[in-house]
């Protein structure tokens, strides 16, 4: 009897995890492993590529494209810091130009970035 009952808990076992399996992968599409370093994850992935696919949205992704192409104030922030420049922070946002001012070895500094792509550099005080 013993026998009996744990060869049909056995079989109960495998016969749900054939039917979990064979209902995955029809999903399977739209989920995504991702292993980092913050360890294992799934994630649903959106069923719309704006690169690929005619989506809702797909004016807003170009207006986001092409305002990418020019500097931003957080790309001037950062260029600014890997310029060295210490406490940056935006002073001025114009149509042409980003001001930021901030600290450099001990001494105010202000710089303004362009807004075209590269933020280049206008002026520095």
């Amino acid at each position: 009897m013993r026998k009996v009952s744990i060869t049909s808990l056995f079989s109960a076992l495998v016969g749900l995890g054939a039917v979990t399996l064979v209902a995955f992968p029809a999903q399977a599409d739209n989920l995504q492993l991702q292993l980092g370093k913050h360890g294992p994850r799934l994630k649903l992935m959106e069923d719309c590529d704006p690169a690929y696919d005619d989506c809702e949205g797909r004016r807003d992704n170009r207006r986001d494209r092409r305002q990418s192409r020019g500097c931003t104030e957080d790309r001037a922030l950062d260029k600014a810091d890997r310029m060295g420049i210490r406490r940056a922070r935006i002073e001025s946002v114009g149509r042409r130009e980003i001001t930021v001012r901030g600290r450099q070895g001990g001494d105010r500094v202000r710089v303004t970035f362009g807004t075209e792509r590269g933020c280049p550099i206008l002026d520095r005080d």
